[in-house]
């Protein structure tokens, strides 16, 4: 089988391809941009067949090249950034060219997998339930996590969750993520400020029922990631949208506090304003529902989350990439 991943050199794009290698499988064609980014590193030590920038494969795709050696397209590239502001870009990269990709698909009867987000989720006022029926009720907070949604109500509109997989992830992090600058995980910037000047830094709360750094997300390690998304690539029969978390919620004092014992240092956390800009925007609670995915049959257990970071912790004191 000959597998497309876009963004097939960044985060969790080259964690799958690691362990599609370990699983024997070469066949492999990277789509990114690489750009002036470090993560090129990313693909050391790994095994593909080529790699293509993203502008020329779109291009390629249209004109008929991949018609006969493709046969399933794995999409997790996109503009990942949560703070992105033009909303013309993040249609264009990430709602109209995930289109066009899944069209390709269709024409051409090959599987597409895909990477929604748990930003879709807004708020959460509609809870965090995968289920199709709830989708169309949710309000994302921000325009990336609205490029998403719009994507996953085209799929649900056309009836393609039935032979599509889409995975809505939630707070993932892990090795591979250096270059994502502000979209590093904290668990990556906490460990650099902790090197640096010795604490942590977390925003302030600004609802009442959340003291500073109680707010709570669904933090989950990347390769716990890649196993769900492998379990769908491995499970063709299994089609749907589904959250990609623990469906254990965290705060960012747990998660900090992880960061310190695995250091083997007592914790200094400082709190600090949360810029205006991202006030009415911020996610104060987040917790993935995985009914749904256990009903698919993916029954492996994640790694708690202060396992995780210990691991991650410990990849970080010798290097930033796997």
């Amino acid at each position: 089988m000959s597998i497309v991943i876009t963004g097939g050199a960044g985060f969790i794009g080259s964690c799958l391809l690691k362990k599609l290698n370990i699983a024997g499988i070469t066949d492999i064609v990277i789509v990114d941009e690489l750009g002036s980014t470090e993560k090129w590193k990313n693909l050391l030590g790994k095994q593909y067949e080529d790699y293509v920038d993203k502008d020329f494969f779109l291009d390629a795709l249209s004109k008929g090249t991949f018609d006969k050696t493709i046969d399933c397209i794995i999409h997790l590239g996109a503009c990942s950034s949560t703070t992105e502001t033009n909303a013309a870009y993040l249609m264009d990269n990430n709602f109209n060219y995930s289109k066009k990709l899944a069209e390709w698909t269709i024409r051409n009867k090959k599987r597409f997998l895909y990477a929604s987000s748990a930003a879709t989720y807004g708020a959460g006022e509609k809870g965090y339930s995968d289920r199709d029926t709830v989708a169309p009720t949710l309000m994302p907070l921000n325009m990336y996590g609205y490029s998403k949604h719009a994507f996953d109500l085209w799929v649900l509109k056309n009836n393609l969750q039935k032979i599509f997989v889409g995975f809505k992830f939630f707070n993932i992090f892990g090795p591979n993520e250096y270059h994502k600058e502000d979209m590093r995980s904290m668990i990556h910037k906490g460990y650099q400020h902790i090197k640096q000047k010795g604490t942590i830094r977390l925003f302030k709360s600004y609802r009442k029922e959340y003291g500073d750094g109680e707010q709570k997300r669904d933090f989950m390690y990347v390769q716990d990631a890649v196993d769900v998304v492998g379990y769908f690539f491995n499970n063709p029969q299994k089609t749907g949208i589904y959250n990609v978390g623990t469906g254990k919620a965290h705060s960012w004092n747990e998660l900090a506090c992880a960061i310190f014992k695995a250091l083997d240092l007592n914790p200094s956390i400082e709190y600090f304003d949360m810029p205006h800009t991202l006030r009415e925007k911020y996610q104060y609670f987040t917790e993935a529902d995985i009914t749904k995915l256990r009903q698919a049959g993916f029954s492996s257990s994640f790694l708690k989350l202060e396992d995780a970071v210990k691991e991650y912790v410990a990849l970080l004191e010798t290097t930033q990439y796997i």
